[in-house]
């Protein structure tokens, strides 16, 4: 199962009516419709500074806030109890949230965190528990399961986005490079890097760096910098979605063994204005599939699989902050290309998909909304 396989959406008006009112939870108040461009947007809930999205196949949507908190909105907004603790601040918190492969018969969920270490460090971490459901709804045997190694100063590029394979006997880690740039080519540790795991968290056999030992074991792509996109394409290939530095925003084909570049080439510069050599002054680095300069700032993305944007099937949609909205992008073959951009004036962090061919997309920050998109009619 991956995160985009979601239970059908109706209106808000049912959508609310589907809880009874002895549920306990803030009931989201009714928030009128409205259509910007070619699309319609609904409000369906307010919440605060929320990171992920997933959808339970039986209703009901679990959102992350980065305070460290886990909602469950099915009608009602309840607090799911037994989340980690988790280390707030800059940009970590509560991460990722996603359905185990076997959720259907475990109830098993993940979770990604930014946590403490020692000496004012810290490092991402995820977790799997089963989520048990009602009017008091909780996560329990929570275990951790893996963690970045080793953690480090500063609360930037945590990346901790999770995906399973279509088959889901396989976990994709992001990891960033924490804003520390040299770990991203060091084999030795797991920052700056996509990882290959079973369910478990054991790295997965088969890894091309697995004679190294240690947490080379986890290894599938190096050179990264910070992923917020992480999906497997109609085909069963992997890709990643990550912040450039002042400039050169990236989506690439993610391969095993392959060194991405960073930071020794980027299709960006340095915040400072220093320039860096782009892709094409090192050929045996792995080049983008695409780059963007200015900055969409992506949070999550999705390919397409439903039905009410029909034209949009098997194609990229990309939660942009710095764009405001989504952006689509069309893949034929390893050819890349920019297909729209769709405003909805508030930074988006992330979007998923609805049995019935909406979209579910939060706004990033306080007060930030979720909201369901389908065309305008």
């Amino acid at each position: 199962m991956t995160r985009t396989i979601i239970r059908t959406f109706f209106p808000l008006a049912v959508f609310l009516a589907s809880c009874s009112p002895s549920v306990a939870g803030d009931t989201p108040k009714p928030m009128a419709a409205e259509t910007k461009g070619t699309l319609t947007v609904t409000p369906l809930a307010t919440l605060d500074a929320p990171w992920a999205i997933a959808v339970l196949p039986r209703g009901g949507v679990l959102v992350t806030e980065k305070a460290g908190k886990l909602k469950l909105i099915d009608g009602s907004i309840k607090e799911v109890a037994g989340v980690p603790t988790v280390d707030f601040g800059g940009q970590g918190g509560l991460g990722d949230v996603v359905l185990g492969p076997d959720y259907a018969k475990t109830g098993m969920i993940y979770l990604s965190w930014a946590e403490a270490g020692e000496n004012d460090t810290r490092g991402a971490a995820i977790g799997r528990a089963k989520l048990v459901l009602g009017d008091s709804p909780r996560l329990e045997g929570l275990e951790v399961i893996w963690r970045q190694s080793p953690k480090v100063t500063g609360r930037g590029h945590y990346s901790h986005r999770i995906a399973f394979s279509p088959d889901g006997k396989l976990m994709f880690v992001a990891s960033g490079e924490r804003q520390k740039m040299d770990p991203a080519q060091d084999l030795s540790v797991n920052l700056g890097k996509v990882l290959r795991l079973l369910p478990d968290g054991t790295p997965a056999p088969g890894n091309p760096f697995a004679e190294k030992g240690g947490v080379s074991t986890q290894i599938w792509s190096y050179g990264h910098r910070n992923i917020l996109g992480l999906a497997f394409d109609p085909q069963g290939r992997l890709w990643d979605l990550e912040h450039g530095p002042a400039g050169g925003d990236e989506l690439n084909l993610v391969e095993p063994g392959k060194n991405y570049g960073w930071p020794i080439v980027s299709e960006g510069d340095h915040y400072d204005g220093r320039d860096i050599p782009p892709h094409s002054t090192r050929p045996e680095l792995t080049p983008p599939s695409i780059s963007w300069t200015p900055v969409i700032a992506p949070g999550d993305m999705l390919f397409y699989r439903g039905k009410a944007f029909r034209d949009w099937r098997g194609q990229l949609l990309i939660a942009g902050l710095a764009s405001k909205g989504l952006v689509r992008v069309t893949i034929d073959g390893t050819k890349v290309t920019e297909a729209g951009r769709y405003p909805l004036d508030k930074r988006i962090r992330d979007v998923a998909e609805a049995n019935d061919g909406s979209l579910l997309v939060i706004e990033d920050g306080k007060e930030g909304r979720l909201l369901r998109l389908t065309p305008a009619k």
